[in-house]
């Protein structure tokens, strides 16, 4: 009987969360030490995203430094043609096309991953599906009638929304209508590499601040020890 009860519970929790929410965000592997990923997240972010939105908080020098990469390779692999290594990540569409397309001009992404978190980010450029209602064709799971076109369609392919239901309410699942380029383990690692890079460009220098607050914590540890040293001996002969 209690097995019984525990697996209802479980079962009542994760459907609960989907249900009440609308769709359970999906876990993104952040790995700030992984150069390879940073440099296809650039990539990425280059060949996808930079056509409207900017990352203006990174030059393409900090980001050769950072992974370890030769200038020219990220000038040839990475930037756009004609970009300098010194450059900004600036988006190609100026303001007045912009506004004349979606409305408003896209934001800077400089600093997304640290506004929405990963994970959002992570669900969000997954969780696309068709619909023939919006202006776009398309809406999402995350974020409901979102004014961003899903730009990857071409790599994860057509996804419909299909409700079902069960004792514990209804929830929303995303199925496959037409296959993209890239396998589902494909886009996932993609899209992962993506936003890795996105948190990388809201705080580059994450890892350093880490490596130092090691030191900073022991720091702080010995001079607690030698001020309740000192305590000690000054206040031995009170009582």
């Amino acid at each position: 009987m209690k097995n019984l009860l525990a697996l209802l519970l479980l079962l009542t929790l994760s459907f609960g969360v989907v249900a009440s929410e609308g769709i359970e965000l999906q876990k993104a592997k952040i790995d700030l030490s992984d150069n390879d990923s940073l440099q296809r997240g650039a990539q990425h972010f280059v060949t996808y995203c930079l056509g409207c939105h900017s990352a203006k908080h990174i030059r393409y020098l900090r980001i050769a430094i950072d992974v370890g990469a030769d200038p020219q390779k990220v000038l040839k692999d990475i930037a756009p043609e004609g970009a300098s290594i010194y450059d900004q990540l600036h988006s190609a569409m100026n303001k007045h096309d912009a506004e004349k397309w979606f409305g408003t001009q896209p934001p800077d992404l400089s600093l997304i991953a640290r506004s929405r978190g990963a994970d959002w980010l992570y669900s969000y450029l997954k969780s696309y599906y068709t619909d023939d209602t919006k202006p776009l064709g398309v809406n999402n799971l995350v974020f409901k009638d979102t004014a961003m076109p899903n730009p990857l369609w071409q790599l994860q392919g057509e996804q419909t929304a299909e409700t079902r239901r069960t004792i514990w309410g209804e929830y929303t699942k995303l199925v496959i209508e037409e296959p993209g380029l890239l396998s589902e383990k494909e886009f996932d690692l993609f899209v992962n590499d993506l936003v890795n890079f996105l948190v990388y460009v809201g705080e580059p220098v994450q890892l350093e601040r880490q490596r130092l607050g090691k030191y900073v914590i022991f720091f702080l540890l010995m001079f607690l020890v030698i001020a309740y040293l000192l305590k000690k001996e000054y206040w031995k002969d009170v009582h």
